[in-house]
């Protein structure tokens, strides 16, 4: 019983991490002396020497994907924390649905956000060549973990 609480925790864990990196690295996309992310653009000289950022643009659609993305790591947080407080008062034989809905929660915000973000970068960004950064790739990643993990906390019991 413990190596699977040990092994829940470092699953929920692993997706805090991965939407921290996600929302914070400026790699959502790069292009060839480009990359931008959610907060700003930076584009870089032929040399690749001097970088210039710009804060990012107050499209609404932008905001509602910062917003996402915040939400997300606050609802898994605030997740995390329900499942301690619920490990040591919740009756025996109960489930953790409370602790689970915030983690399924916290999955379907990373969804929201980063298909608003693939459906609408265009609009923001230099036309041109590009590629997804590897933080956009992480918050994707992050989304099956999340909802994996949500469907974990529902699913389990409080054993003596």
């Amino acid at each position: 019983m413990l190596l699977l609480l040990l092994g829940i925790v470092v699953l929920h864990v692993v997706v805090l991490i991965l939407l921290l990196v996600s929302t914070i690295v400026s790699q959502w996309i790069i292009g060839p002396n480009y990359k931008a992310d959610l907060w700003q653009n930076c584009s870089a000289d032929s040399a690749n020497s001097i970088q210039h950022c710009l804060t990012s643009s107050i499209d609404e659609w932008l905001q509602s994907v910062q917003a996402t993305m915040i939400l997300s790591i606050i609802f898994s947080v605030l997740s995390l924390f329900l499942f301690f407080c619920q490990l040591f008062t919740l009756t025996k034989g109960g489930r953790f649905y409370i602790t689970g809905i915030f983690q399924i929660l916290a999955g379907l915000c990373v969804m929201s956000g980063a298909t608003i973000y693939t459906a609408k970068h265009h609009e923001w960004q230099v036309p041109g060549e590009f590629n997804y950064g590897f933080a956009y790739i992480l918050a994707w990643i992050s989304f099956p973990l999340a909802l994996i993990s949500g469907a974990i906390y529902i699913i389990l019991r409080k054993r003596e």
